[in-house]
């Protein structure tokens, strides 16, 4: 005959409150919205990140994967942004959203609209207030824990309307969104992107140091200057009179 020892007493025990810890485990985490506005507060506050109109980045930008480097510009206000990169030896490359529409320059491939999936990740980065809309952004969101490096971190899952999942790892101690793992806008893969180096400009904190990588692609992004709510003409925004692609293809960057 059987008997029912002490260990098979607590194994009973244990199996018994697994449902219990489980779901224990599971209130423990924060909601969405939770970190969310743990993330506006740690940015800055509502009112300080709403008192940008407008903000001018100067920088350098590393194409790690073909060992080339280059300094770029980027403007944006009135939820318009223009990028202008200049590389030696290749030339310069434009990419621009102008409120409405959204454009791109290269020396091989000319003049082109941007469309999409890369558009649309494009025109993210022309929003001043993107940290207060990023609820807005997702119709269902979930959140587990993870690693952010060495550090702990909450992960928020966000569906959008249109396309697939993106994953934002914030910081469990400072509320910081430090990654970003979001689909490519070219189709393959998944674009990851690393925040790192915050600094305070206005009351607002901005990560200066971005690594962002591609199956295709690897780049570093330093900010070297970053100056808020100075004059930005117009102009920037306007497409080239000449808006046509490439006749002659330039030297491929290697």
């Amino acid at each position: 005959m059987k008997t029912l020892t002490s260990g098979s007493i607590v194994t009973l025990a244990l199996a018994a409150l697994a449902p219990f810890t489980a779901a224990a485990q599971e209130a423990a985490l924060p909601s969405a919205d939770q970190l969310l506005d743990k993330y506006v507060a740690a940015v800055g506050g509502k009112d300080a990140i709403q008192k940008v109109t407008s903000r001018a980045v100067k920088g350098t930008l590393d194409v790690v994967t073909f060992g080339a480097s280059g300094t770029f510009e980027q403007f944006t206000k009135s939820n318009r942004t223009v990028m202008i990169a200049e590389f030696a030896g290749y030339g310069t490359v434009i990419q621009c959203f102008d409120g409405k529409t959204g454009w791109a320059s290269d020396p091989q491939q000319g003049f082109r609209e941007m469309q999409g999936a890369e558009l649309d990740a494009f025109k993210r980065s022309a929003d001043l207030q993107a940290v207060l809309h990023t609820k807005d952004r997702y119709k269902k969101m979930t959140v587990s824990k993870g690693k952010v490096g060495d550090r702990d971190a909450y992960i928020v899952e966000g569906q959008p309307a249109e396309g697939a999942a993106e994953k934002l790892y914030f910081d469990a101690q400072n509320g910081l969104l430090t990654k970003l793992e979001m689909p490519s806008p070219q189709g393959s893969g998944t674009i990851s992107m690393l925040f790192e180096d915050f600094k305070d400009f206005d009351g607002v904190k901005i990560a200066t140091t971005v690594h962002q990588d591609t199956p295709e692609i690897s780049l570093l992004i330093k900010m070297e200057d970053i100056k808020q709510n100075v004059p930005i003409d117009d102009a920037k925004f306007n497409k080239p009179a000449e808006a046509t692609p490439a006749s002659t293809p330039a030297p491929a960057m290697k």
